[in-house]
């Protein structure tokens, strides 16, 4: 007989190492069973678990070609109950390696929670229905569950940040005491989080501790450093985040651990992850999760949301809440050290265990495999756990149950053997099954065990968490200043590209219009080639929408922590976007100015390029304001070319102001169009105070010679009062920007009232 060892020797606790060798194996009548591999649909039984000790250890055999597996107990072992705590001895840490900084965690206990938005679901507006579970410091709970069973919104209302819509009843309580989460005491990752692709992995995160956190530069650094030895990130700290510019980024797994590590800065008590394992292959699944669980063994609180897992990884799990259509139908703990997979007739026990080192063997059916025993779903050997509890409770397998039933007769006529064609297993009613784990899950020992450790926790009040404040408002104004030109430096295709087409654009109509001269038959042409830039420059500035959507949404990613603000936004954008866009405005209008030979006057010169770049801001303001209502490349580029040529056919040149019909296009098109403004600017820079001979006696003035052409005033200080109008154009575009994201489209998270659960109603509805 063969034994399988159950543990590396530089595993061995030093009780164990020397209480095995002397101790005899003797079967045990008392444990489970596992079937022949011949008999895969054959349930394990629950019927013989032992009885797990406070000083129990397990040595297992498997004797080859017997049904069983022999288990002996010996004494001096740690307890299940001290692993789950974590007050098991750590293993020694090798000399030089880094030690990741402990963490206070928090006690996070809700009770009877029940959240509403309406229109939410089709039969009922209740999404959450009478939750209840809780969260300890230094472990690892899941929420698990199929799609749209209420696994998001209930981890948003654990950590307040539900929509507006949303209505939240029960009691949620924190270290014992019914309060909010102050800033900077706890994280929430998003299930899709925008990254700057442009900025190292260290920088990316130095930049945000810079916004999040107050006092010196070196405790931001020492905080960016030990995100970044929690995550492992120690690699890729000094690799561009990648997938800019066509540039290649950092593998899904890496840019998943950036971004939780941007919360790590922070050293909260509390994390909250929304999918960590979203788009993760099985190896960065597995990475990601032995990550986060080194993580919580430094004491942070750990609650996530997942869909599904492989056996490993949900093998890692501390406390698991399993939700179907917002019902609870279990919460308890898992076993985290052991999985016991099959694969054809040998056993290989795998130990996903990271900080003790003793010798022990585990029961391998944990408490949510005997709870869907009990209530007749027992789970199939050959089957992951997390498979089978989501088969069980999803609606949509009811969908592939009935089209089993309409291909088994096809298979059968082609395979008249049963072990080809046999789909009968694949039976059961999910809504039944749901029902029936409900109940079964109320009624039993598990829902005890959670109410009485919840009357614990809440008992006594614990120390309140308190906010770690933030950086001052004009540090964060000039991180973001900052870190904007960072970026528009590094992505070309950000303004360097803006650049060059602008440059051609100039070089295009300077060409087509140059060498008009300066008689009155050139003036025509002179308006054209005016409004040929102005109009078209514009335009042109759609080319940026890409990168505006990228930093909105980077900005609404800070913004739903409370580590920006829509006014430190825009004032950040607005003064890192200065340098680029004088560039471009001086670099084109230099290239138009002398192709098309307007007059030679410095101080001209410097209107027509002051004119240009303010006319760029009003552009590049209605550009952040669209982009901030659509968020979307595809409706916002056709937005804003609509609006764009609105605004040119009302700008005055393809026909004069005082022509066109009053109620729409003179008022309020004319005058809401920006090129009009520009446009008139422009001529009366170029044309006030001059004069052109008629014959050879007559003269007239450049405001009667352009008339004809163009309204235009004939004051000489209308110019600056047209730049004054676009100046102010500016500034509204970007209050309109400041409204839009701080009222309607930018706040879509709030503090909701926490209502008293009224058992009465809520059952009534």
């Amino acid at each position: 007989m063969e034994e399988i060892q159950s543990q590396p020797d530089n595993y061995r606790s030093s009780s164990s190492s020397a209480s095995s060798p002397a101790t005899s194996r003797v079967p045990s009548s008392n444990f489970f069973y596992l079937r022949k591999p011949g008999s895969l649909r054959q349930p394990i039984s629950f019927e013989d678990s032992p009885d797990w000790g406070d000083d129990t250890d397990i040595d297992v055999r498997v004797d080859e070609g017997a049904d069983s597996v022999n288990a002996a107990t010996t004494p001096g072992s740690p307890t299940l109950s001290k692993l789950n705590s974590c007050s098991l001895p750590s293993p020694p840490v090798p000399e030089g390696a880094s030690i990741s900084r402990r963490i206070t965690g928090a006690s996070v206990v809700w009770k009877d929670l029940t959240v509403t938005i309406k229109g939410k679901r089709k039969y009922s507006d209740k999404v959450i229905k009478s939750s209840t579970g809780y969260a300890l410091p230094g472990t690892m709970t899941v929420i698990m569950g199929p799609a749209k069973s209420g696994k998001s919104t209930l981890l948003r209302a654990l950590a307040a940040r539900l929509p507006r819509q949303a209505r939240m009843y029960g009691e949620v309580f924190i270290n014992g005491r019914k309060s909010t989460l102050p800033y900077g005491s706890y994280g929430y990752v998003e299930r899709e989080t925008a990254l700057i692709g442009s900025l190292t992995v260290r920088e990316f995160l130095y930049y945000s501790a810079l916004l999040q956190l107050p006092g010196f530069l070196f405790q931001k650094k020492s905080a960016v450093e030990d995100a970044i030895v929690s995550m492992s990130l120690g690699d890729y700290a000094n690799k561009l985040i990648g997938g800019h510019c066509y540039m290649k980024g950092l593998p899904s797994g890496e840019r998943r651990r950036v971004s939780i590590a941007r919360e790590l800065v922070m050293r909260p008590h509390i994390l909250f992850i929304d999918e960590p394992l979203y788009h993760l292959d099985s190896v960065s699944a597995l990475l990601m999760m032995v990550t986060l669980k080194k993580l919580a063994s430094t004491g942070c609180t750990l609650i996530f949301t997942i869909y599904q897992s492989s056996t490993e990884v949900f093998g890692l799990f501390d406390r698991i809440c399993l939700l179907s259509n917002g019902n609870t139908l279990f919460f308890g703990e898992t076993l985290a050290c052991l999985q016991i997979l099959l694969i054809e007739k040998f056993f290989f026990l795998v130990y996903l265990d990271l900080a003790e080192q003793c010798l022990m063997l585990l029961n391998c059916l944990c408490l949510l495999m005997k709870h869907f025993s009990n209530a007749g779903f027992p789970c199939p050997i050959m089957q992951s756990p997390s498979d089978h509890f989501l088969r069980a409770i999803n609606a949509d397998f009811d969908r592939i149950i009935a089209m089993c039933k309409n291909l088994q007769p096809e298979m059968e006529s082609d395979h008249k053997q049963d072990d080809h064609g046999d789909l009968s297993s694949v039976n059961m009613d999910t809504a039944v099954a749901i029902r029936t784990l409900e109940a079964t899950y109320k009624s039993s020992a598990d829902a005890a065990a959670v109410e009485a450790m919840i009357l614990k926790l809440t008992e006594k009040e614990g120390p309140p968490l308190k906010s770690r404040g933030k950086a001052g408002k004009a540090t964060r104004i000039a991180v973001l200043t900052w870190r904007s030109l960072l970026i528009m430096s590094r992505e070309w295709k950000y303004f360097w590209l803006r650049l060059v087409l602008y440059m051609l654009l100039a070089l295009c109509i300077g060409t087509l219009f140059s060498g008009l001269g300066h008689s009155l038959s050139s003036v025509v042409a002179r308006v054209a080639a005016i409004f040929a830039f102005i109009s078209f420059t514009s335009l042109l500035s759609i080319a940026g929408i890409q990168s505006h959507l990228k930093e909105i949404k980077i900005y609404t990613c800070e913004e739903s922590n409370g580590h920006s603000g829509a006014f430190v936004f825009l004032l950040g954008q607005l003064l890192s976007s200065f340098p680029f866009l004088f560039l471009i405005s001086i670099s084109s209008s230099l290239v138009f100015y002398f192709l098309v030979g307007l007059r030679d006057e410095f101080s001209l010169l410097m209107y027509f390029v002051l004119n240009f770049f303010v006319s760029l801001l009003v552009s590049e303001g209605l550009l952040l304001a669209v982009a901030s209502v659509q968020l979307d490349v595809f409706w916002s580029s056709l937005t804003l070319v609509l609006v764009h040529i609105v605004m040119m056919l009302s700008a005055g040149y393809f026909r004069i102001h005082s022509d066109m019909a009053g109620p729409l296009w003179t008022y309020p098109l004319s005058y809401v169009a920006f090129h009009t403004y520009s446009i008139q600017g422009l001529l009366e820079n170029e044309y006030l105070g001059t004069n052109f001979a008629v014959g050879q006696v007559r003269e007239i003035s450049g405001y009667q010679a352009v008339s004809s052409a163009y309204e235009i005033s004939a004051n000489n200080s209308a110019k600056w009062n047209n730049l004054m109008v676009l100046f102010l154009m500016a500034v509204a575009y970007r209050g309109l920007v400041f409204v839009l994201r701080t009222f309607c489209v930018g706040t879509t998270l709030c503090r909701c009232k926490i209502y008293r659960f009224n058992r009465n109603t809520t059952r009534d509805e």
